[in-house]
């Protein structure tokens, strides 16, 4: 993936208003077919997971952004485990908000048609928490329970375009083995080490042989995310949906990351595209509608789902 803080187009000036009528959005919903949300962290916030972007982008005193990408795991790698270290036991203690909850009953097809019939949805997600995996399936499984008539499958995939914060990947270009770990720690070495900020201490100084280590191979592993000069996960199915889409709803993100930050204007070439985020980002110029707040509170309302079961 790559970042792109900057806004080149002198143009967007120009551009009307988007809109914030949410009658006249939720009319557009309810005629379109093709459907897809793409996700950043902002869709978390409400869940306490720090978004490390803007004003809240540091870590300790490193910004966060920068410990993302493979050079700085191989300056060291001590540091980084850390810093993912402290992103899994944040992501272990947080549980999903109403904005999760309400992609995933959106995702359901009984549910998603009393809003928007004969539509098909997608989830696009950025985030590497997985909120929105265990939002879908405490929804299914609620959904199912209470209804004896359930859909047989889900219509709503879920595509996690940076990878998981829970999968570790052996560094061995021989070996490349990738697995899913919620251990925590995932090392007895990193244990506690989360807790340093707060009490003001040092960097602890890992060695390389106590940070984790592949379960086949026993090489150094690293986090199995997708760090900047990386190659995002599903890329030719993203852009499937994408051209096919008529809505793209931009949720929680500040549209600054490719290849997800183009998404939103490649919809608008042939359809509609809605805003979801905390304040005004420089996405805002692809938007034909703007809904400022926290997610939890204005999605639920946009997609008819506040009282959906």
């Amino acid at each position: 993936m790559s970042s792109d803080s900057e806004d080149s187009d002198s143009g967007s000036d120009s551009l009307p208003p988007p809109s914030t009528d949410m009658a006249e959005f939720k009319r557009v919903l309810r005629n379109s077919k093709n459907i897809i949300a793409v996700c950043g962290a902002g869709l978390s916030a409400a869940s306490g997971i720090p978004t490390f972007r803007g004003a809240g982008g540091m870590w300790r005193k490193y910004k966060a952004t920068k410990l993302a990408t493979p050079e700085a795991f191989h300056k060291n790698p001590s540091l980084v485990w850390q810093f993912y270290h402290y992103r899994r036991e944040k992501a272990r203690q947080a549980t999903p908000n109403e904005a999760h909850n309400a992609l995933a009953k959106f995702c359901i097809p009984s549910i998603r048609s009393k809003t928007t019939p004969d539509s098909t949805f997608a989830i696009i997600t950025q985030n590497v928490d997985g909120l929105s995996v265990r939002a879908m399936n405490q929804v299914w499984k609620e959904h199912q329970e209470s209804n004896k008539e359930a859909d047989a499958a889900q219509n709503g995939p879920l595509l996690e375009m940076h990878g998981r914060l829970f999968d570790v990947q052996c560094t061995s270009e021989f070996c490349g083995h990738m697995e899913y770990d919620e251990a925590s720690p995932i090392c007895p070495a990193l244990g506690g080490t989360e807790e340093l900020f707060e009490k003001g201490a040092v960097d602890a100084e890992i060695p390389k042989s106590n940070l984790p280590r592949c379960k086949k191979c026993n090489a150094l592993a690293r986090p199995g995310v997708v760090w900047f000069g990386e190659q995002p996960v599903g890329l030719d199915r993203n852009d499937e949906l994408v051209e096919a889409a008529d809505l793209c709803l931009v949720i929680g993100t500040s549209s600054t990351v490719y290849p997800a930050a183009m998404y939103a204007g490649l919809v608008q070439e042939h359809g509609k595209v809605a805003v979801f985020n905390l304040e005004r980002s420089s996405g805002d110029k692809y938007a034909d509608f703007l809904f400022l707040g926290p997610c939890d509170q204005t999605l639920p309302e946009a997609l008819g789902l506040v009282n959906a079961s």
